[in-house]
Protein backbone atom coordinates (compact mmCIF):
# COMPACT_ATOMS: atom_id res chain seq x y z
CA UNK A 1 0.00 0.00 0.00
CA UNK A 2 1.42 3.31 -1.29
CA UNK A 3 1.66 6.20 1.56
CA UNK A 4 0.09 9.38 0.88
CA UNK A 5 3.37 12.28 1.37
CA UNK A 6 2.46 15.20 3.66
CA UNK A 7 3.39 18.39 2.37
CA UNK A 8 5.02 20.73 5.24
CA UNK A 9 2.60 23.63 4.68
CA UNK A 10 5.36 26.40 4.77
CA UNK A 11 7.37 24.91 1.65
CA UNK A 12 4.49 24.11 -0.77
CA UNK A 13 6.85 23.36 -3.46
CA UNK A 14 9.34 21.83 -1.31
CA UNK A 15 12.72 23.63 -0.08
CA UNK A 16 15.07 25.36 -1.99
CA UNK A 17 17.53 24.04 -3.75
CA UNK A 18 20.72 25.64 -4.55
CA UNK A 19 22.46 24.37 -8.06
CA UNK A 20 26.11 24.38 -8.75
CA UNK A 21 25.63 26.19 -12.26
CA UNK A 22 23.10 26.88 -14.17
CA UNK A 23 23.25 26.61 -18.39
CA UNK A 24 21.63 29.77 -20.64
CA UNK A 25 18.27 27.42 -21.25
CA UNK A 26 17.94 27.12 -17.10
CA UNK A 27 18.64 30.97 -16.81
CA UNK A 28 16.08 32.26 -19.05
CA UNK A 29 13.27 29.60 -17.49
CA UNK A 30 14.62 31.58 -14.12
CA UNK A 31 14.12 34.97 -15.70
CA UNK A 32 10.41 33.69 -17.39
CA UNK A 33 9.02 32.95 -13.89
CA UNK A 34 10.27 36.36 -12.88
CA UNK A 35 8.80 37.99 -15.26
CA UNK A 36 5.25 36.01 -14.99
CA UNK A 37 5.33 36.75 -10.90
CA UNK A 38 3.76 40.17 -10.51
CA UNK A 39 0.74 38.64 -13.12
CA UNK A 40 0.93 34.93 -11.24
CA UNK A 41 0.59 36.38 -7.53
CA UNK A 42 -1.98 39.07 -8.67
CA UNK A 43 -4.12 36.00 -10.09
CA UNK A 44 -3.52 34.18 -7.03
CA UNK A 45 -5.32 37.20 -4.70
CA UNK A 46 -7.83 38.13 -7.30
CA UNK A 47 -11.25 38.10 -6.33
CA UNK A 48 -10.22 37.77 -2.26
CA UNK A 49 -11.92 40.07 0.41
CA UNK A 50 -10.24 41.68 2.93
CA UNK A 51 -11.05 38.43 5.81
CA UNK A 52 -9.51 36.52 3.02
CA UNK A 53 -6.28 38.41 2.44
CA UNK A 54 -6.05 38.81 6.13
CA UNK A 55 -5.94 35.35 6.92
CA UNK A 56 -2.68 33.53 7.68
CA UNK A 57 -1.75 30.90 5.30
CA UNK A 58 -1.05 28.86 7.50
CA UNK A 59 -0.78 28.05 11.36
CA UNK A 60 1.38 30.61 12.59
CA UNK A 61 2.49 31.87 9.60
CA UNK A 62 2.00 35.55 7.96
CA UNK A 63 -1.29 36.65 6.31
CA UNK A 64 -1.41 36.90 2.40
CA UNK A 65 -1.27 40.74 2.91
CA UNK A 66 1.50 40.15 4.73
CA UNK A 67 2.71 37.55 2.35
CA UNK A 68 2.68 40.18 -0.77
CA UNK A 69 3.79 42.95 1.18
CA UNK A 70 7.10 40.44 1.89
CA UNK A 71 7.67 39.16 -1.51
CA UNK A 72 8.01 42.88 -2.80
CA UNK A 73 10.16 44.09 -0.03
CA UNK A 74 12.37 40.92 -0.84
CA UNK A 75 12.48 41.26 -4.44
CA UNK A 76 13.29 44.85 -3.83
CA UNK A 77 16.21 43.78 -1.96
CA UNK A 78 17.25 41.14 -4.69
CA UNK A 79 17.21 43.75 -7.65
CA UNK A 80 19.67 46.47 -5.53
CA UNK A 81 21.52 42.97 -4.67
CA UNK A 82 21.75 42.22 -8.25
CA UNK A 83 22.92 45.70 -9.39
CA UNK A 84 25.67 45.90 -6.68
CA UNK A 85 27.04 42.51 -8.20
CA UNK A 86 26.59 44.40 -11.47
CA UNK A 87 28.97 47.28 -10.33
CA UNK A 88 31.44 46.41 -7.26
CA UNK A 89 33.50 43.68 -6.73
CA UNK A 90 31.66 40.93 -4.66
CA UNK A 91 30.32 43.22 -2.11
CA UNK A 92 28.85 42.22 1.06
CA UNK A 93 25.50 43.14 1.16
CA UNK A 94 23.21 43.80 4.07
CA UNK A 95 20.80 41.15 5.41
CA UNK A 96 17.40 42.51 6.58
CA UNK A 97 14.98 40.69 9.23
CA UNK A 98 12.10 39.86 7.28
CA UNK A 99 9.92 38.66 10.20
CA UNK A 100 10.35 42.13 11.43
CA UNK A 101 9.91 43.80 8.14
CA UNK A 102 6.31 41.78 7.96
CA UNK A 103 5.73 43.33 11.19
CA UNK A 104 5.86 46.75 10.26
CA UNK A 105 2.41 48.81 10.26
CA UNK A 106 2.74 49.05 6.17
CA UNK A 107 2.87 45.56 5.51
CA UNK A 108 0.40 44.32 8.34
CA UNK A 109 -2.65 47.19 6.54
CA UNK A 110 -1.56 48.50 3.41
CA UNK A 111 -3.82 47.27 0.54
CA UNK A 112 -1.93 43.96 -1.45
CA UNK A 113 -2.59 46.53 -4.51
CA UNK A 114 0.02 48.67 -3.63
CA UNK A 115 3.02 46.19 -3.68
CA UNK A 116 1.39 44.53 -6.59
CA UNK A 117 1.90 47.59 -8.55
CA UNK A 118 5.63 47.99 -7.60
CA UNK A 119 6.05 44.33 -8.22
CA UNK A 120 5.03 45.20 -11.97
CA UNK A 121 7.76 47.59 -12.43
CA UNK A 122 10.29 45.96 -10.36
CA UNK A 123 10.26 43.05 -12.62
CA UNK A 124 10.13 44.85 -15.96
CA UNK A 125 13.07 46.46 -14.71
CA UNK A 126 15.01 43.37 -13.15
CA UNK A 127 13.76 41.24 -15.65
CA UNK A 128 15.34 43.38 -18.44
CA UNK A 129 18.55 44.12 -16.42
CA UNK A 130 18.36 40.02 -16.19
CA UNK A 131 18.27 39.48 -19.83
CA UNK A 132 21.05 41.84 -20.72
CA UNK A 133 23.77 39.92 -18.87
CA UNK A 134 26.68 38.54 -21.09
CA UNK A 135 28.12 34.69 -19.71
CA UNK A 136 30.65 36.92 -17.33
CA UNK A 137 28.31 38.64 -15.53
CA UNK A 138 26.11 35.69 -14.38
CA UNK A 139 29.08 34.54 -12.35
CA UNK A 140 29.20 37.74 -10.47
CA UNK A 141 27.68 37.71 -7.14
CA UNK A 142 27.58 39.58 -3.76
CA UNK A 143 28.88 38.25 -0.61
CA UNK A 144 25.64 37.18 2.21
CA UNK A 145 27.52 37.49 6.04
CA UNK A 146 24.35 34.89 6.96
CA UNK A 147 25.25 32.00 3.91
CA UNK A 148 27.98 33.12 1.74
CA UNK A 149 28.85 33.85 -1.58
CA UNK A 150 26.09 33.81 -4.09
CA UNK A 151 26.33 34.02 -7.96
CA UNK A 152 23.72 35.52 -10.26
CA UNK A 153 22.90 33.09 -11.86
CA UNK A 154 22.05 31.19 -8.15
CA UNK A 155 20.21 34.37 -7.28
CA UNK A 156 17.86 33.81 -10.30
CA UNK A 157 17.39 30.60 -9.69
CA UNK A 158 16.46 31.21 -5.48
CA UNK A 159 14.14 34.38 -6.99
CA UNK A 160 12.45 31.81 -9.27
CA UNK A 161 11.97 29.43 -6.39
CA UNK A 162 10.87 32.18 -3.98
CA UNK A 163 8.27 33.62 -7.01
CA UNK A 164 6.42 29.90 -7.27
CA UNK A 165 6.78 28.88 -3.52
CA UNK A 166 4.82 32.30 -1.92
CA UNK A 167 2.34 32.32 -4.92
CA UNK A 168 1.69 28.25 -3.91
CA UNK A 169 1.16 29.31 -0.53
CA UNK A 170 -1.73 31.37 -1.30
CA UNK A 171 -3.12 29.21 -4.01
CA UNK A 172 -2.43 25.83 -1.47
CA UNK A 173 -4.62 28.21 1.17
CA UNK A 174 -7.34 29.15 -1.09
CA UNK A 175 -7.54 25.14 -2.64
CA UNK A 176 -7.68 24.72 1.57
CA UNK A 177 -10.49 26.79 2.32
CA UNK A 178 -12.46 26.68 -0.95
CA UNK A 179 -12.15 30.28 -1.80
Amino acid sequence: MATQTVLDSRYPIGMFERPEVLDAQQRSACIATLSALPENLRAAVYGMNDSQIDTPYRKGGWTVRQLVHHVADSHMNACVRTRLALTEDWPTIKPYDEKLWAELPDGKTLPVEVSLELLEALHRRWVALLESLTEGQWKRGYNHPESGRHTLEEVAALYDWHSRHHVAHITSLRKSRGW
